[in-house]
């Protein structure tokens, strides 16, 4: 699994946590999390070339911890989205250039616990979606403007523990689609959950815990694969979760991986390769 992590030309992964030493917990919060920001280097031995901050935890110990992931993403050359000193920043475009590609990434969240927790335009935060304006524009913009041949947008939506998506999920994706999205990567349930074309556009409603203490998980990688032609293949990379320590599936695991995405799915199957069908 960390070989097919590492070779990807960007990996781009959520942190549902700060990385920090200061601030306090926020009070009306049953989790928070916080980590000590030398374990930044988990996230470069995996390959990481891309951090969604866009998430109801990242602000769990406030904007001096936020600040501090800032500081400590920029020291380790992490790149990240959907979270910065300001609006502007936080809703900011990540392209890279790969083989003649332009890709694009963006990132927000329509979960977090009050409206404090928005970037505005002179304080930190996280760019949300729970009005879809903003996101929508950057999507078409992404596409218009910065010319991206492929635009990947992460968001933070769901209810927690639940393996199907909530009508306005769905509702979100198509929007997103039609706004020039090429690749739809949910999480926040904690749980996998099914997939769907949003035109030709898919959604993964939510990957679940990758890496995650505590019980055993289903989890999965997406990997997508453009072409020179710019067609795009989609595969589901099967793995288990368990004890803070992820692998890649195999055998009779992936097979029921595969077979718990279908049967979740709108109209899109797994096919026993991985590969994304419709």
């Amino acid at each position: 699994l960390a070989g097919e992590l590492r070779d990807a030309d960007v990996l781009m992964i959520n942190e549902e946590f700060p990385f920090g030493t200061t601030g306090e917990a926020a009070l009306d919060k049953q989790y928070t999390f916080r980590t000590d920001p030398s374990f930044v280097s988990a996230f470069q031995d995996m390959g990481a070339d891309l951090v969604g901050l866009a998430n109801n935890h990242v602000l769990d110990f406030g904007q001096s911890a936020l600040l501090e992931t800032f500081a400590t993403l920029d020291g380790a050359n992490l790149r990240y989205a959907g979270a910065g000193e300001n609006l502007s920043r936080a809703k900011e475009l990540q392209i890279f250039e790969v083989k003649g590609k332009r890709l694009g990434f963006l990132a927000a969240s329509r979960v977090w616990p009050d409206t404090s927790w928005a970037a505005g335009e002179e304080h930190p935060g996280v760019f949300g979606t729970y009005d879809p304006t903003l996101l929508l524009s950057a999507i078409t913009a992404a596409k218009e403007e910065a010319a991206c041949d492929f635009v990947t947008v992460f968001v933070h939506w769901g209810i927690e523990r639940n393996p199907l998506p909530e009508d306005y999920q769905r509702d979100l994706a198509a929007q997103y689609a039609a706004a020039g999205a090429d690749l739809v990567i949910g999480m926040h349930p904690h749980v996998l959950q099914g997939i769907e074309y949003a035109g030709d556009t898919p959604v993964f409603y939510s990957l679940g815990n990758f890496i995650f203490g505590g019980r055993t998980y289903n989890t999965a990688a997406v990997k997508a694969t453009i072409a020179p032609d710019g067609t795009v293949q989609i595969t589901v990379l099967p793995c288990i979760a368990s004890g803070g320590c992820t692998r890649l599936a195999e055998g009779s695991d992936a097979e029921r991986i595969y077979s718990t995405l279908t049967t979740l799915s709108f109209g899109a199957a797994v096919d026993e390769n991985g590969n994304l069908t419709r």
